[in-house]
């Protein structure tokens, strides 16, 4: 029996995530956009900038992101590596609590502020509950990362419509699992009048069946999913303890196991 970890949802061996910060009012025209086209996104907030003067109100979130992601990006937006490591619980809980609050759900994931941590800061984050961690380091490629707290992304938005044609062409020699990552800032699309490559990647996403659609806790929850699956020695019967369904290749055949389900292959 031949197994290979290389399945999304549905059998897909690709997934695209977007991710943007610090909540400006242009979220809401970025998220209408990314609706029209079925695009989902993780919108990094500050918890202490909220319902000031150019970013979004706290009494508009559940609703604003619903469909989406709100993750955290600390209370002030600070450098984390400048802190003391004291500091960094009450910027990072402190604003996991903030946005739960408004959210309704676990918030386990965030974005480094200015782009800037270092292995201090990164080694503190399972403490304050944090799963995943997006900084700015953009490597133009299509890999799952080695490391979630350091999830480095394919590309910012200015560059995402040369990298998602790319993406749509590509194919992993070996058929394992690949992931366009697309960061950035709303605000952004205001000051340089490029609203315009929402449009132009939706379009090229709307129709592409083959792309999973997801959130960075998505994609997180789903890789851990994934891992912790049980094979027998033989690789003849699987068990899945998790709670989600996944999916793998068997044979070169997309199989799914349902949650809690003992599979013979």
């Amino acid at each position: 029996m031949s197994i290979q970890f290389k399945c999304f949802p549905g059998g897909r061996s690709k997934a695209v995530t977007f991710s943007f910060d610090d909540g400006r009012v242009q979220d809401r025209r970025l998220v209408e956009m990314m609706n029209r086209y079925g695009l989902k996104g993780t919108f990094h907030l500050n918890s202490g900038k909220l319902d000031q003067e150019g970013f979004i109100a706290s009494d508009e979130i559940a609703e604003l992101f619903a469909g989406h992601e709100v993750s955290a990006h600390s209370i002030s937006h600070p450098f984390l590596d400048l802190l003391p490591t004291d500091a960094l619980a009450g910027e990072i809980a402190g604003d996991r609590k903030a946005l739960e609050r408004l959210a309704g759900y676990p918030i386990r994931g965030m974005s480094y502020p200015f782009g800037t941590y270092d292995d201090r800061v990164v080694a503190a984050l399972p403490a304050f509950g944090i799963e995943y961690a997006r900084t700015v380091n953009s490597h133009g490629g299509f890999e799952l990362p080695a490391d979630f707290l350091r999830w480095h992304p394919t590309c910012h938005h200015k560059q995402m419509v040369e990298r998602t044609q790319a993406y749509l062409e590509y194919q992993d020699y070996f058929g394992r699992m690949s992931l366009l990552y697309i960061w950035g800032h709303s605000y952004e699309f205001d000051a340089d009048d490029n609203w315009n490559l929402v449009d132009a990647v939706g379009g090229l996403l709307v129709d592409a069946d083959d792309v999973w659609k997801a959130t960075n806790a998505e994609i997180v929850a789903y890789k851990q999913a994934l891992d912790r699956l049980r094979f027998t020695a033989d690789c003849t019967i699987v068990h899945n303890p998790s709670a989600l369904e996944v999916w793998i290749q068997a044979d070169g055949k997309a199989v799914p196991v349902a949650p809690g389900e003992l599979k013979r292959l």
